[in-house]
């Protein structure tokens, strides 16, 4: 009867984070064609694209397609959120997708179309190769019916290669740039981020007959989560801060802490946190950053900075969590510019307020908030989750130093006046 108990030690290793994967002069790793390409994988995988723009007036424009096959049939959904902080108004629009094309002809698997059943509502994502002076280019066309129309022209500098955390290992498929891997055989799941830091954004939005044009700068973003969402993590963070001084500034973080089922040392040995960043100076990919910290440790002393702190949480009767009043991002490491080298360090800090006097507060989404009452209280019974995400818009500015060859004066520091949209999600 010895096959109903494991030979695996309750203290096996059961996560394996990317950011503890490669020493430091390997962590950057530029995008291969292949790594932005849609998978459509089956068996709890939820993938998407994202694309985050901000406008010229500060006006936030998010763009994504989800394809999610948690459920018994693959769920796709194409998305948009356009936000203006000065009029304070929010739109939001959500489809679902019936017809799923990937790759549409002529095109390779990095573009995408899909329509709704009543072909009402449609998009498309055509990606275009650099060729000559044309940078990568994702060519965005979205209808949302009558009400919301995008048309948009997304380009990555040259500057600013496409990254992941490490390479590829030959030989081990188990061990994949960017990849963080669960179980004690990295069989049960994984974790995957891919970024374009910085990207340039042209085009117009139309809502209800009236076209707004479209000028502005952002990053786009593609992840796979290989498992049940509730089984990833507990917690998520992610910053996108964009600045157009000094000749163009970008600072990204995507953070995520592991439930209590995954660590180090198996389950209940410490929940970890996975943290990866990267620093855009004068429209050149200066800095990538990934750091592991481990739940009731101190962090581990080394070059690598890349964090996110909770200031002075304060609890939130709408959700139950600890809300932040304010927020602060670090990150540090060596450049990795050829003709820059030297250490490169950059701090952010947002006030966010009070639950009941927050700043900048975008949404205050509850995740479960479209499901019937009934199947909402079955879902946090069974799953042990209440998910919700904090999202806030706000002015700030990046401190940074770095190696003057970069930016003149940069050794001496320089702060970028810029704006930061983040959110912080709390799932369980």
């Amino acid at each position: 009867m010895s096959w109903f108990f494991s030979s695996v030690p309750a203290d096996a290793q059961n996560f394996f984070p990317v950011s503890s994967a490669y020493p430091e002069s390997e962590l950057f790793s530029e995008l291969t064609p292949q790594d932005t390409e849609w998978t459509c994988a089956g068996g709890f995988v939820t993938e998407t694209q994202v694309f985050y723009q901000f406008l010229e007036d500060g006006t936030l424009i998010i763009f994504q397609v989800i394809h999610s096959s948690v459920g018994v049939w693959p769920t796709i959904q194409f998305t948009a959120k356009i936000y203006n902080p000065n009029t304070k108004e929010r739109v939001w629009r959500s489809s679902t997708v019936r017809t799923f094309t990937t790759p549409p002809p002529g095109l390779d698997k990095r573009s995408c179309k899909g329509e709704t059943a009543d072909k009402s509502e449609h998009f498309s994502i055509t990606f275009r190769p650099a060729y000559g002076d044309k940078p990568d280019t994702y060519t965005i066309n979205a209808s949302f019916g009558s009400e919301v129309q995008l048309s948009l022209d997304i380009v990555r500098p040259a500057g600013v290669p496409a990254f992941k955390i490490g390479s590829d290992k030959p030989g081990d498929p188990l061990a994949r740039g960017g990849f963080s891997y669960f179980g004690h055989d990295k069989k049960e799941g994984y974790v995957v981020h891919r970024f374009w830091p910085r990207t340039y954004s042209t085009g117009h939005v139309i809502r209800n007959g009236v076209a707004t044009e479209v000028k502005g700068q952002g990053i786009f973003n593609h992840a796979i989560q290989g498992m049940r969402p509730n089984l990833v993590a507990s917690r998520w963070n992610f910053a996108n801060f964009q600045s157009n001084e000094h000749g163009g500034i970008s600072a990204v973080q995507m953070e995520f802490t592991t439930c209590s089922t995954h660590g180090f040392k198996g389950a209940n040995s410490g929940a970890v946190k996975v943290n990866i960043g990267s620093i855009v100076l004068g429209d050149k990919l200066a800095l990538v950053t990934a750091e592991t910290q481990v739940e009731g440790q101190e962090p581990a002393k080394g070059n690598v900075i890349s964090r996110v702190h909770h200031l002075s949480p304060a609890h939130d009767v709408d959700t139950g969590y600890g809300m932040p009043s304010a927020l602060k991002y670090e990150w540090a490491g060596s450049s990795i510019l050829a003709d820059a080298s030297g250490q490169v360090e950059a701090t952010l800090e947002v006030q966010t307020g009070a639950p009941a006097d927050p700043s900048g507060l975008v949404e205050k989404l509850d995740v479960l908030a479209e499901f019937p009452s009934g199947v909402k209280m079955l879902v946090n019974y069974v799953a042990g989750t209440k998910p919700y995400i904090y999202q806030w818009q706000n002015n700030t500015k990046l401190i940074v130093k770095g190696p003057d060859s970069i930016i003149p004066g940069l050794s001496q520091g320089i702060e970028a006046n810029g704006i930061l949209f983040n959110e912080a999600t709390f799932i369980s």
